[in-house]
């Protein structure tokens, strides 16, 4: 080969690598960009096996897989966990794993926000905001609680990040008296039994290859995959109810208790489809879109939602022994209430909202709700019904208070 060819070679091979190195693609569908760059942080996975060695998997900065299998857990043994970015990082411990209670007294304030999706900036900024974490990712709320409606996983890039910080917060506020609660929503429940269609490819390259499905990395000897089966669908803090979706006449008329409902998702968190209507009546019931992790009609009044009517939320109220309910699920583009504020709906874009200064979730404190923020304080508000479409609009009102909790 001359030297006209060989420089000819050298040129196309630097250009064939250039080009490569900038072609990664993190959704199905979608060629690569500047922010698909970065290389797939993902992990750690905690896995255990039946002769009590400790399998801890992830994939580092540089995108190289790490997995290491201890005989045993060592003394002071904590996982470092990065995100996406690189710009968030912080040690968990492991700790007991333990079921949290479905029914509490209400604290002096309680934070409620509802579907992180892996979006671990805009989780971090509304806990930093509102005093919840520290620089340090510590938990600073005290002998409060926050509550999270559910729906950790898919869409986002730090879905790992988010599952520990829950993990670890929640240890660092029972040591305080505090309560930091994660619920389990519809994509937990999907992504347990298989259903990976909003899980972004980078999560199930990571398991093709460790010649795994990505289900194995959450099964019930995962870390994770352990604490989320003693997470509850179902919860009660003062007069306050919490679910992931909503409350249907058909699933209330069952007149099921709450801890038996919660109980049974454990059982029936990790199973198919199939599986889960084998196991009993009430598990199939759960799983269908009138149970508790699909409903929408408590915030959507077309037909094919079979919305529930003023009387069935006062009906579903009384069953519970509450009054108020506060559901994710269902996007809107602020905190919206419903039936006179008896239902509150919570979920909405967090990313567009952090960055439009608009509404991320509710702080309840002293008998009151507060629309809370990325940037500022909490603000008092309150609804006026809408009587052409019966729909309960927003209205941010500095003196008015709703009727008092307890």
């Amino acid at each position: 080969m001359n030297k006209v060819n060989m420089i000819k070679v050298f040129v196309f091979w630097l250009f064939f690598s250039f080009i490569s190195g900038f072609g990664y693609c993190d959704e199905p569908g979608k060629t690569g960009n500047k922010k698909e760059q970065a290389a797939p942080v993902d992990g750690p996975y905690v896995l255990y096996d039946k002769a009590g060695r400790v399998r801890v998997i992830r994939v580092d900065k540089n995108g190289k897989l790490r997995d290491k299998v201890l005989d045993k857990i060592p003394k002071n043994f904590s996982l470092d966990v990065v995100s996406q970015k690189g710009n968030h990082r912080f040690r968990v411990k492991l700790h007991p794993i333990e079921r949290p209670a479905w029914k509490t007294g209400q604290r002096e304030k309680t934070l409620v926000i509802s579907d992180p999706h892996g979006d671990l900036e805009s989780f971090i900024s509304v806990l930093r905001n509102n005093g919840v974490i520290g620089k340090r990712y510590e938990w600073t709320y005290g002998k409060n609680e926050v509550i999270v409606i559910g729906d950790i996983f898919d869409r986002g890039k730090d879905v790992l990040p988010i599952f520990w910080l829950m993990y670890k917060l929640e240890e660092e506020a029972r040591e305080a008296g505090g309560a930091m609660v994660f619920m389990l929503g519809n994509h937990e429940e999907m992504v347990l039994r298989g259903n990976l269609k909003y899980t972004r490819d980078k999560y199930k390259n990571l398991a093709k290859q460790l010649g795994m499905e990505y289900t194995d990395l959450w099964h019930e000897d995962s870390e994770l995959g352990r604490w989320l089966r003693t997470r509850n669908l179902i919860q009660i803090v003062g007069d306050n109810l919490f679910v992931h979706a909503g409350l249907s006449n058909e699933f209330t008329g069952l007149g099921t208790p709450v801890e038996v409902v919660n109980e049974e998702v454990g059982k029936s968190i990790f199973l198919s489809k199939k599986e889960r209507q084998a196991l009993s009546a009430l598990s199939d019931s759960i799983y269908r879109d009138r149970g508790p992790f699909w409903f929408r009609g408590m915030v959507k009044d077309d037909p094919k939602y079979r919305p529930v009517t003023a009387e069935d939320v006062d009906r579903i109220l009384a069953r519970y022994g509450v009054k108020r309910i506060f559901v994710g699920h269902t996007i809107f583009d602020d905190v919206t209430p419903f039936f006179d504020g008896k239902v509150v709906a919570v979920n909405v874009n967090n990313e567009k909202n952090r960055l439009a200064g608009k509404g991320r979730g509710i702080l309840i404190e002293g008998g009151r709700l507060y629309l809370i923020f990325d940037k500022g304080e909490p603000v008092r508000f309150a609804f006026v019904e809408n009587q052409v479409t019966s729909y309960i609009r927003l209205r941010r009102v500095a003196s008015y208070k709703l009727p008092a909790l307890g």
